[in-house]
């Protein structure tokens, strides 16, 4: 050797003795035969001198089996064996885990053996561990807006990874499905919404609320919003307060626990409670990674509850802005069911109009929510307003999808829309319904035994896209007994081909015959529409305004006809026996005659509808001009035509068709008439002799 020069074994001896990790050298009968100092202070093996001794005499924290497998599977492959992670627990202190991570590396040359790297990572690979927990949760937890449903995920994700049992206990939610009004008492009771593993039980069962015993570290934490870990003895103080509640966590076995505060936007919802009876007990580093997992789930749970009230609110709106009692009418006989599943935007409307017609109404605003519930009042209040003013049906939905329109304004989006609609008119004097509509399913018809009536409906487009469209009615006559139904989508969700599920529906709704509301409920069961979803169906049942409750006749545009207007008018409702009604009745005919005969164009025809407690008088001439009330002055002699109608009538309109219109004025025949001191009032003192 030259000098200055250093021999390999120099070099070895130095890094076998230098090396922070411990070194062991395993000959081929799995004896240590040499280790360095290291290797004396790696945490779980004993600090005695191991030459000559097995792995079982010096790793007694340890599996021995697992460990000579290790050695055996080296010493016969050949081949090295890098970053085995070995657990093990303590024999003086069955608390505290173990682990190694173990390198074995077979050896060249004349000696037949191994040499072990061992190196103590407990301390890491407990922090690995605590990162994993946080990672399951972020990744688990969430993926649901349901509380139950997020706090089994916050459970799951701890168990039984992090501890081995945990539990997720909420304050009952206020009156409208938000969180608790005020601040509730740190003993007031929780509801247990989530726990893991199945069947664990302490102080209440999932599903219970139950309050909490006081003073306890549960009213603690509520009290002071700070987790705290918690040693759990059959001596313990806090056991005292309620000895029974507390038993179940001795027949668990339970030693340990952290209790911390689930909190969001200042406000307490409820308790995360971990459990332990494994030997390790909880410690803040656990502390720490509970705090960190309360607060995610708070967030969520949080979320979950104001997703909640949100769908309660809208719900309940939904459903206020739904007809109340739907009127008894005689020109259909009607029945329906809403399901506001998903809070959406359906809707649906039964309105009266003049001539004993009938608006049937259901219409979806896309969305969901409170805005959505928003915008469909509005547009339900502008279809009802606009329905009143007898609109011909396409003249309807133009009108409304310019309300839609302004009602979307900036927020929608190109090729985005507001609403869908279906409107039926139906006449059961004329025995016809006509049908429009706007992007929305074509209503289903069939005849009185059941069979359905082809009625192609052109599919406008839906309402609020913007540019101004025009719509395109159809009218069909229709036997009276036939059944008219309009419908959501959400009622055939379920189904994946929509001309499958509404043939499927025809034959729900045959025969006809059947009681409607059997029919609406049996389309539920049978259709079973999406939880995810909105649902309507309305139905109507036509009927058909019996012949001799019309009287019609057509007049010439002379004034001296209005005498004979008059005498027909009284000699119908004496034949109906409405003597008391006549008076009013002549007035109001004698002006709306006149009116027709100064302002419009012939021919006029007169038409009285006696109908269900009420007296209607039409008058129709072919000029389309709209009349307005005027107030004539008291030297005036003329000018109070239409006023004199107003006074008399309960309500009265203008109803415009193709043709021209028609001035109706409905009397109600179940009050006592005006009598003749309305009229005077209305002449300025004197009224006309209806004989005249």
């Amino acid at each position: 050797m030259t000098s200055g020069s250093v021999d390999d074994s120099t070099v070895m001896n130095a890094l076998f003795g230098n090396s922070p990790q411990g070194l062991f050298v395993f000959g081929a009968d799995r004896k240590v035969v040499r280790f360095n100092p290291a290797g004396r202070g790696v945490q779980g093996l004993a600090d005695v001198d191991v030459v000559g001794h097995g792995v079982e005499d010096f790793a007694p924290g340890f599996d021995a089996a697992q460990l000579n497998g290790m050695i055996d599977e080296v010493l016969a492959t050949g081949r090295p064996l890098r970053g085995r992670l070995v657990r093990g627990r303590s024999p003086s202190d069955p608390r505290r885990t173990l682990a190694l991570r173990i390198s074995l590396f077979p050896l060249d040359g004349p000696m037949s053996g191994l040499v072990a790297v061992v190196e103590d990572v407990a301390e890491q690979q407990a922090a690995a561990d605590r990162l994993a927990v946080l990672g399951a949760v972020h990744e688990n937890v969430g993926s649901s807006l349901d509380a139950a449903a997020t706090g089994s995920e916050v459970v799951h994700a701890l168990v039984p990874a992090f501890a081995d049992a945990a539990s997720v206990d909420l304050l009952d939610e206020g009156p409208d499905g938000g969180r608790p009004a005020g601040v509730p008492p740190v003993d007031a009771p929780l509801r247990r919404i989530a726990v893991a593993p199945a069947g664990f039980r302490t102080i209440r069962r999932l599903g219970e609320s139950v309050p909490c015993p006081y003073p306890t570290p549960f009213t603690q934490v509520r009290n002071d919003l700070q987790a705290r870990v918690v040693s759990v003895s059959a001596d313990a103080p806090w056991v005292a307060a309620d000895p029974a509640a507390f038993a179940p966590l001795f027949e668990e076995r339970v030693h340990s626990m952290i209790v911390a505060p689930l909190r969001a936007r200042e406000t307490t919802l409820g308790l995360l409670t971990l459990y332990r009876h494994r030997p390790e007990p909880f410690d803040e580093a656990d502390l720490d990674v509970a705090k960190q997992v309360a607060s995610t789930a708070s967030a969520h749970l949080d979320n979950a509850r104001s997703y909640r009230r949100e769908h309660t609110i809208a719900s309940t709106l939904q459903r206020r802005l739904q007809p109340g009692t739907v009127p008894r009418l005689s020109a259909v006989e009607t029945a329906h069911v809403y399901l506001p599943e998903s809070a959406g935007g359906d809707w649906f409307d039964v309105i009266p109009l003049s001539g004993t017609r009938v608006a049937l109404v259901v219409g979806e605003v896309s969305g969901h929510g409170i805005e959505a519930a928003a915008t469909t009042g509005q547009l339900r209040v502008a279809l009802r307003t606009l329905a009143m003013q007898d609109l011909e049906t396409d003249e309807l939905l133009t009108r409304l999808d310019e309300v839609a329109t302004e009602l979307g304004g900036t927020r929608r989006r190109p090729g985005s829309h507001v609403a869908t609609c279906a409107v039926t008119v139906y006449n059961p004097v004329a025995r016809l319904c006509a049908m429009v509509r706007a992007g929305h399913p074509a209503p289903i018809v069939l005849d009185p035994d059941g069979s359905p009536v082809p009625v192609d409906v052109p599919e406008g487009p839906p309402l609020g896209e913007g540019g101004g469209h025009a719509y395109t009615p159809v009218v069909t006559p229709l036997s009276p007994g036939s059944l008219i139904a309009l419908y959501s989508d959400g009622l055939l969700a379920t189904r994946r081909d929509p001309n499958a599920a509404r043939r499927c529906l025809e034959k729900v709704l045959a025969p006809a015959s059947r009681p409607l509301q059997e029919v609406c409920d049996t389309a539920v069961y049978r259709m079973a529409p999406s939880r995810k979803d909105d649902a309507v169906l309305l139905l109507a049942r036509t009927r058909a305004l019996p012949p001799e409750d019309v009287a019609d006749w057509t007049l010439p545009t002379d004034a001296s006809i209005v005498s004979t207007a008059r005498r027909l008018v009284d000699r119908q409702l004496a034949a109906w026996r409405l003597d008391d009604a006549a008076f009013t009745a002549e007035l109001v005919v004698s002006e709306l005659v006149t009116n027709a005969i100064r302002y419009g164009a012939g021919p006029i025809r007169l038409r009285l509808i006696h109908d269900s407690g009420r007296l209607i008088c039409e008058v129709a001439d072919a000029n389309s001009s709209s009349p307005y009330v005027r107030h004539a002055r008291e030297n005036e002699e003329g000018g109070r035509g239409l006023y004199i109608v107003m006074r008399l009538s309960s309500r009265w309109g203008v109803r415009h068709t193709r043709q021209g219109k028609t001035i109706w004025a409905e009397q109600r025949l179940d009050q006592a008439g005006p009598g003749p001191g309305v009229g005077a009032q209305a002449y300025g003192g004197a009224v006309p002799d209806p004989t005249g």
